[in-house]
């Protein structure tokens, strides 16, 4: 049975008011993996015409966000989920749309096991971002945490 997670993708674009700027669009989301695709726009590009680092770098964010709603909604009355770091890899000029593949890299079950346990677990989401001949342009890991909510 498949379940529809197409309500993430309305939360964030209403929340989040750089995604609904920026034009991104979500593919394909379950509580494990993220699609998300950016078209090409003159207007968020850098000098060397490809887009800005900062829209590469907010595209994988946005698709590892939508991880991080899917796979915990049900914790959501008790946490609020944030980012503790992020790091990039830039690894070809990204010329064109991009597309940027999210993976959540551990068990939800023992991320939930933490917060439930009274720790802020830790949920890497590694990101692949591709140009739209399907090259790898960069690649970057984003850690969330969820942060109990204090009643």
């Amino acid at each position: 049975m498949s379940t529809d997670y197409t309500w993430v993708a309305e939360a964030i674009t209403n929340t989040v008011p750089w995604v609904k700027t920026a034009g991104v669009q979500f593919d394909a989301i379950t509580p494990t993996h993220v699609t998300c695709s950016l078209p090409d726009r003159p207007d968020q590009r850098n000098h060397a015409g490809g887009p800005h680092a900062a829209v590469m770098f907010g595209l994988a964010e946005t698709a590892s966000g939508a991880i991080a709603l899917a796979a915990f909604a049900e914790q959501m009355a008790k946490a609020t989920p944030l980012v503790l770091r992020s790091e990039i890899r830039y690894r070809k000029l990204a010329l064109g749309d991009l597309t940027a593949e999210a993976v959540l890299t551990r068990p939800a079950e023992e991320v939930i096991a933490e917060l439930e346990a009274g720790t802020r677990p830790e949920l890497p989401v590694d990101c692949t971002i591709r140009n739209a001949e399907g090259v790898t342009t960069a690649e970057m890991t984003v850690v969330w945490t969820l942060k109990a909510i204090k009643a």
